[in-house]
């Protein structure tokens, strides 16, 4: 059974609030590490400012936020994480992780998990990820070792192509990753 989490946020600052849900429900039950990327380090947003979100993350978890890829390039070697979750993930990411760019803590971590062979665990959160990042997105769904959190479009009226995952659903994607198996259906109705 698995312990440790790597739990990483990108960019889409208006789900923040759904991840620091998501982790505080899981440190009931396993010691999660919170990574973050740039932006959202430095970034302060109508949805909150970044200094708010570190203390938060850092007191919910009782860990230290993992910022840059000086602190994240130990994780993947040192084996310290069992999976790795990446929710909210960004159009941004997504395209980076499908595309082996390693340029920040979140892209340093995912890495050198999957060089490890261990799961990554995707939330998308992306206003284009039914567009033209929906090439990255297949390529994902097809990558071994990624499973993604079931998603649907949260506003297909007036945004087609965005998808946003179902931030519940985080804890049974990753008990489902370490069987191996996609968390079915991947497709879902928000």
């Amino acid at each position: 059974m698995f312990k440790n989490i790597g739990f990483a946020i990108t960019g889409s600052f208006c789900t923040h609030d759904k991840a620091l849900s998501a982790i505080k429900a899981l440190c009931e039950k396993y010691n999660v590490i919170p990574i973050v990327s740039d932006m959202v380090y430095k970034t302060d947003t109508r949805f909150g400012n970044a200094k708010d979100l570190l203390e938060n993350l850092e007191r919910v978890t009782g860990n230290k936020v993992v910022h840059d890829i000086v602190q994240a390039e130990p994780i993947g070697p040192k084996n310290m994480i069992d999976v790795l979750v990446i929710a909210p993930c960004t159009g941004n990411t997504l395209s980076k992780l499908a595309n082996a760019i390693t340029d920040n803590a979140v892209t340093m971590v995912a890495k050198a998990h999957l060089r490890n062979n261990k799961p990554v665990v995707i939330g998308i959160s992306s206003n284009d990820a039914l567009g033209k990042n929906s090439e990255n997105l297949g390529r994902l769904i097809n990558s071994k070792n990624v499973y993604f959190v079931p998603m649907g479009q949260d506003d297909y009226l007036k945004k087609p192509n965005s998808l946003i995952c179902d931030f519940g659903k985080i804890e049974e994607t990753i008990n489902s990753s370490f069987t191996q198996k996609q968390l079915q259906p991947i497709f879902i109705t928000l």
